[in-house]
């Protein structure tokens, strides 16, 4: 029953009221009494209904007229919204079970900060306590300084490596998640023994490559010192003393990129307090290039002047190895292009040539060690394979992004992009390094 079919009761009622008074003489007591009455049926009916609206576990009142709809309607929305919320309490249940199963821990945190639920392995590695700690806030229990800074920093793109501290050493990784409103989801993984092998990694490349170049040095003392007179040696001799000469320098190069890749990850953590100025190591880069590759261009577009924070050999090693990059795939008389500008607050560098290009299904293992695209051609250039990788820890060390853009037969552009520095030079010779500097080397 609808509305207007309630309405139209009630007149009739209210009408028949008043037929019945007319009739005994008095039409006005006749329409009261029928509204009286009316009213009465009404609040019976809306005092059943409030009744059953506080007390939901009853079964709904046998009510009638518009009034019977609007408890069916009521009822019907109930048992929808039950059945909903049994099926979602089913979900959270399934999830928090499949939660305090694993192994990783998990902590659930609400938007003001406080605990909310954390599993067995996250009460372990954190040094929580379930439920005593709910509603605490985690930065407060968790007394790391660099998991707090984490939180707080609202940026999550990257997972936090940290030592915690106490008397069982531990390396853990947290990953965060927000969800639902203003929630996060902690998700605390113990990778001691990853940081421990990959600790040792580092430091057997180091010694190896240390120990190596004691060896390598009198071998190629040596070599040197055979080939200074090589007329009074058999043809023979000669050629195979001059690739032995070869692959020694060859080796050589290795471990020094080794070495240094090595110091690059040691202080890769350490934070950066010189203030380096791009345009003038991509100028230093340039004078190197012409005695380095004769007849090649090197071409800079220095359109602002601001400097980095950063560490001055480390940045030149990661440009000069973009720019030689550049320089050995690409063909002769076509020019590399080392452009500098600001943008936003960040400040690019892109490294643009005009070569091969690159196929992007290579893009991301570009950076790995020894990675190599093509091995014919890279062994034909001489590199020792480490370049990118040297590059992408530099950019890490700085926090840089690094990015790839490449189109076979086209050419590439190597990009890295840095945080402007408050102690940037601004507009101060924009004049002067905004104009592009194209010489021909």
């Amino acid at each position: 029953m609808d509305w207007r079919s309630a309405v139209s009761r009630i007149f009739s009622v209210v009408a028949a009221g008043g037929l019945v008074g007319w009739y005994l003489g008095d039409a006005l007591a006749g329409i009261a009494g029928a509204s009286v009455l009316v009213l009465l049926f009404w609040s019976w009916q809306i005092w059943r209904v409030e009744n059953w609206l506080r007390d939901s576990s009853t079964p709904p009142p046998d009510v009638h007229g518009v009034w019977g709809d609007i408890v069916a309607r009521i009822y019907k929305q109930q048992r929808e919204a039950k059945a909903s919320e049994e099926r979602l309490q089913s979900t959270v249940d399934y999830l928090l079970q499949s939660f305090a199963a694993m192994r990783d821990g998990v902590v659930i945190v609400e938007a003001g900060g406080g605990i909310r639920w954390c599993n067995e392995a996250a009460q372990t590695l954190l040094a929580l306590r379930y439920p005593d700690d709910v509603g605490q806030a985690i930065t407060n229990l968790v007394r790391e300084p660099e998991f707090s800074d984490y939180i707080h920093s609202g940026d999550y793109a990257e997972p936090l490596v940290y030592a915690s501290s106490g008397l069982v050493k531990r390396h853990l990784q947290l990953i965060v998640t927000q969800f639902a409103e203003g929630d996060t989801l902690l998700f605390i993984r113990e990778v001691t023994d990853r940081v421990r092998t990959e600790q040792m990694r580092r430091d057997f490349v180091g010694n190896v490559s240390h120990e190596l170049r004691t060896p390598l040095t009198v071998i190629t003392g040596y070599l040197e010192t055979l080939l200074t007179d090589p007329e009074k040696l058999p043809r023979t001799y000669v050629r195979a003393l001059e690739q032995m000469q070869g692959q020694a320098a060859r080796m050589e190069n290795l471990l020094k990129d080794l070495l240094w890749l090595s110091r690059i990850e040691a202080t890769q953590g350490q934070e950066k307090h010189e203030l380096v100025d791009m345009a003038a190591l991509l100028y230093e880069l340039q004078d190197e290039v012409s005695g380095t590759f004769p007849g090649r261009e090197l071409n800079l577009e220095l359109l602002c002047s601001d400097t980095i924070r950063g560490d001055h050999r480390e940045l030149y090693s990661a440009v000069s190895n973009l720019v030689y990059n550049a320089l050995k795939y690409s063909k002769e008389g076509s020019p590399v292009i080392a452009a500098w500008r600001k943008e936003g607050e960040y400040c690019r560098l892109d490294i643009r040539d005009q070569g091969v290009g690159i196929d992007p299904v290579h893009f991301p293992r570009l950076t790995e060690r020894f990675y190599r695209v093509d091995d014919s051609r890279s062994a034909s250039t001489g590199g020792t394979g480490l370049g990118l990788a040297i590059v992408k820890h530099v950019a890490a060390a700085h926090d840089a992004d690094l990015g790839i853009d490449s189109t076979l037969g086209q050419g590439s552009t190597f990009s890295l992009r840095f945080p402007a520095t408050e102690q940037s030079s601004g507009d101060q010779g924009h004049a002067e390094a905004g104009r592009s500097q194209t010489p021909h080397i």
